[in-house]
């Protein structure tokens, strides 16, 4: 026990130590697209490649919008505004073109890209988006008056992102730290009590913080705004987890210790196995990401593992130290020692009465109760073959509407889908004319718009006055304005005829990249931003693919492990697996019918398995170990019905303080989040008091003594 506290003390330290970090973590985020690409990625060699043309500037532009159409001195103005662009901090000067009116005159774009390697330095996320914002700004400031001001394009929507993204982690903390003291304070009915799990919750996500933040600072892992925002989620309603089983068992062992001292070592004996059981489950979990492609994902699991391992350790050193305080913490139920220990249940009878008679009568109708939940779990799974993962469309991604998105649809209303997102070819040089010529006859790609990419610094340098406009409708550029060779290698720009972020666009990159596969003499890879997204669609494939089946092997093999029980611990993975299919199939229809999402984003079903499986998993865990526990002391019968009665009503209310705590992300202006937060909150619900508490007692209980093979019961 000496120890127990000697180390409790060493951790209270380190997390407050790194409370500080938490509020750091917004300062190392890179929630650009190509920050997730791995660097095999065609669009991210492309990327690379084009820096040494001078094309690697962010495309960006800004819209002037006047209903019934622009007058003369507003083109005047615009084109004053254009020349004042370019000397903006941040901006591409030389690549600032326009203004291009729409044909029915009622929009005008000028283009303005950013630098994203000023004076040989990379510009952060926040970087770009202070240059965007500045570029918005002042555009607005000198507007004709009446005309609409928008911004538009990829650095918009980047801008769009960050601002989602910014304060989040703020406000996602106040919002569950909320939600927790209430379900808390309905939990303990007490005052004092609810204090102690979530100051404990709190430190362990500063300790995450303090390991997490110099991985992220060094590039050793990629943390963007969605893994520190599950981050904080996951920590606090985790944690509370956690502390839930530790003081039920604390509670529960007061009953029958006068000394707290004696009490508290016993509950952590307890306790200390199905916590360190369940946190391994979920950090082995989260580990399996490390094998896929995307660096969201690679990042994800590590970053989450830290929570979850800080969580665990904080759980079961500090949280002992508060409750060493004494009985009074639990007032106004104080539990008294009033219940020896004894083999008989009427201690668990006194504790919990509810869940003793509800676990009796469970046993009693064990196959009716298994078989129709198996039914409806997988009735609800037929939904699953609705749900469409196909990514979602750069302008339906926000639960608002952020102002580059309005300006981005008024771009595709007016003008030619494509232009703000040019296609870009590196290929050898000679193979240049073949190359042209594919991209010329590839549906979907303006034939006009395929040509030797433009150097914007000979541009400017030859340009008298103002310079000539470079838009992607004026056809190529001469070649004194050409890109020239760098390595044998050449730069060409195409642009699309549909928008950029549709599926349509996603074929005819494919179809650009089938074709050019038959010249194997050209070296050719394509990029660009739809080559980027659909890089991102087709990686966020291969992960769930890959991660999915792993994951279900190692958690088996933990399982097994726990409950030294092979097949306790396949049927126990078996409903897991079905109440995750079920969670899907109801999300797919609440998503199309009742939010009117029109897909999920690509990585969506395999964060939803992660989740949803590890901390599934948990509360088997919980469940099951105590189960175990008991049965070596009495009957099966006796076992399963102790086990569920002395953790029904903890179980119960950890899956609440889940379920409300990833809700929280349904406050995220972001679809992805909040897709995430409402299957991780619905699938634990359904886990906790379906699966649990019905499926997993009623089917051990009906297999009997085989489920536990090789121990004997």
């Amino acid at each position: 026990m000496r120890r127990l506290v000697v180390a409790g003390f060493a951790v209270l330290v380190v997390g407050l130590a790194g409370g500080p970090f938490q509020g750091k973590l917004s300062t190392v985020q890179r929630n650009g697209d190509t920050a997730f690409l791995p660097a095999s990625a065609a669009s991210t060699q492309v990327a690379v490649a084009a820096k040494a043309f001078g094309q690697s500037d962010l495309p960006g532009s800004v819209v002037f919008y006047r209903p019934g159409g622009l007058r003369s001195n507003d083109i005047d103005q615009l084109t004053g505004i254009a020349e004042r662009l370019k000397s903006l901090p941040g901006v591409a000067g030389a690549q600032v073109s326009g203004p291009q009116l729409s044909p029915d005159r009622e929009l005008a774009v000028i283009s303005v890209p950013l630098q994203t390697v000023p004076n040989g330095t990379a510009a952060d996320d926040r970087a770009l988006v202070n240059n965007e914002k500045r570029v918005v700004a002042t555009a607005k400031s000198l507007a004709p008056r009446g005309v609409i001001v928008h911004g538009a394009g990829v650095a918009g929507q980047l801008t769009a992102v960050v601002d989602a993204f910014s304060g989040l982690e703020s406000t996602l903390l106040f919002v569950a730290v909320g939600v927790v003291i209430l379900i808390l304070l309905a939990v303990y009915r007490s005052p004092v009590l609810w204090i102690f799990p979530l100051l404990s919750a709190l430190l362990a996500l500063g300790a995450a913080a303090l390991v997490a933040y110099p991985l992220a600072r060094h590039g050793v892992l990629t943390l963007n705004g969605q893994s520190q925002g599950i981050l904080s989620v996951l920590v606090i309603g985790a944690g509370t987890d956690y502390a839930l089983l530790l003081i039920s068992r604390y509670r529960e062992e007061l009953h029958r210790y006068p000394d707290r001292g004696e009490a508290l070592w016993a509950a952590w004996r307890g306790a200390v196995r199905p916590i360190v059981a369940s946190a391994a489950t979920v950090i082995c979990g989260l580990l399996c990401l490390l094998l896929g492609e995307l660096n969201s994902d690679r990042s994800l699991g590590p970053v989450c593992a830290i929570g979850i391992a800080a969580t665990a350790v904080v759980m079961l050193t500090v949280l002992p130290l508060f409750l060493l305080l004494g009985r009074w913490i639990f007032w106004p139920r104080v539990p008294r020692a009033d219940q020896p220990a004894d083999v008989s249940g009427r201690a668990m009878d006194a504790v919990s009465p509810l869940w003793t008679r509800l676990s009796d009568r469970i046993l009693r109708a064990n196959r009716p109760l298994w078989i129709g939940s198996t039914v409806v779990l997988a009735g609800l799974a037929v939904g699953i073959v609705t749900l469409d993962a196909s990514g979602i469309p750069a302008g339906d991604a926000f639960t608002r509407t952020p102002d580059a998105v309005v300006g981005q649809r008024l771009v595709d209303t007016h003008f030619p889908a494509g232009n703000n997102a040019p296609v870009l070819v590196v290929a050898d040089v000679g193979q240049a004319p073949q190359v042209i010529e594919i991209l010329r006859r590839t549906p979907g790609v303006a034939p006009a718009t395929a040509c030797i990419a433009v150097d914007y610094g000979k541009l400017a340098a030859a340009a008298a006055g103002s310079p000539p406009s470079a838009s992607r409708s004026a056809g190529c550029p001469p070649p004194q304005y050409q890109v020239s060779p760098v390595n044998d290698r050449i730069l060409m720009t195409a642009s699309l005829t549909v928008p950029y972020d549709s599926t349509a666009a996603f074929d005819t990159i494919r179809s650009i990249r089938q074709a050019l596969a038959r010249v194997p003499a050209a070296h050719a890879r394509v990029g660009g931003q739809t080559a980027i997204t659909l890089d991102t669609l087709d990686a966020a494939a291969h992960d769930r693919n890959l991660v999915i089946p792993v994951v279900l092997v190692v958690i088996t093999v933990i399982l097994g492990l726990v409950l030294r029980a092979l097949p306790a611990a396949l049927l126990l993975l078996a409903t897991v697996v079905l109440s995750f299919a079920a969670t899907l199939g109801v999300c797919a229809l609440v998503f199309r019918n009742i939010f009117h999402f029109p897909a999920t984003d690509p990585s969506f079903p395999l964060y939803a398995f992660i989740f949803l499986v590890a901390l599934g998993v948990d509360y088997n865990i919980f469940l099951l170990t105590r189960v175990r526990e008991e049965i070596l002391r009495l009957d099966l019968r006796g076992g399963i019905a102790r086990g569920l009665a002395a953790t029904g009503g903890v179980i119960t209310s950890a899956g609440i303080v889940l379920a409300a705590t990833f809700a929280v992300l349904g406050v995220v202006p972001l679809v992805a989040l909040v897709q995430v937060g409402f299957a991780v909150a619905f699938g634990v619900l359904l886990d906790t008091m379906v699966v649990r508490a019905v499926l997993v007692p009623a089917l051990l209980s009906d297999v009997g003594p085989r489920a536990w093979w090789p121990t004997r019961v």
